[in-house]
């Protein structure tokens, strides 16, 4: 126990922080029960690709070591990923095309959501969310409308927290709203 106090400290207990905080903000039960998100395994995972698409989002502009944050979350992202899979009984020989998906999955996400969420059209970033998280259910635009909503909001504090916050393993998300169809979206 009193070793790891002598241990050089790689960065990886704060990357692993920063994912975990990642995680625990797309695992809030208001995403479940107040936008509908599905509660199972491909929603889960949908609201953990818009929480790290978020901190990316957010360290694009950074200088390139600062940057490399992003890679370095991503890593872990795919490490958790993998694991998952194998948890769930994905055999060995499948999981590396699954893996490829999961990246597929989640760069497709970038190209969809990140022009939108510049423009800060909630709209346009609705119809995304609403393909990639609602699997284009109809009858939850209002809850896909919401959720751009949230995602363009979040990206606008998230811009204000200074970087030294993440690199430090917080991920300072906002809470979602409490019951998002009642509020009005921008367009």
């Amino acid at each position: 126990m009193i070793l790891r106090f002598f241990r050089r400290n790689d960065g990886g207990e704060t990357i692993q922080r920063l994912y975990g905080a990642i995680v625990a903000q797309a695992r809030n039960p208001a995403f479940y029960t107040d936008y509908d998100v599905p509660d199972t395994i491909e929603g889960r995972f949908e609201m953990i690709l818009v929480h790290a698409f978020l901190l990316f989002h957010r360290l694009k502009d950074e200088d390139g070591e600062r940057r490399s944050l992003s890679q370095k979350v991503f890593d872990v992202f795919c490490v958790d990923m993998d694991s998952n899979l194998r948890e769930m009984g994905v055999g060995d020989l499948t999981v590396p095309k699954k893996m490829k998906r999961v990246a597929e999955a989640f760069y497709g996400r970038v190209g969809a959501y990140e022009a939108p969420l510049d423009a800060r059209q909630a709209d346009a970033l609705g119809e995304a969310v609403l393909r990639n998280v609602y699997a284009s259910r109809p009858e939850a635009d209002l809850q896909a409308k919401a959720l751009a909503t949230y995602m363009i909001d979040t990206a606008g504090a998230l811009k204000a927290i200074p970087f030294e916050t993440f690199a430090s393993g917080d991920f300072p998300a906002p809470s979602p709203v409490r019951n998002p169809s009642t509020e009005t979206a921008p367009s």
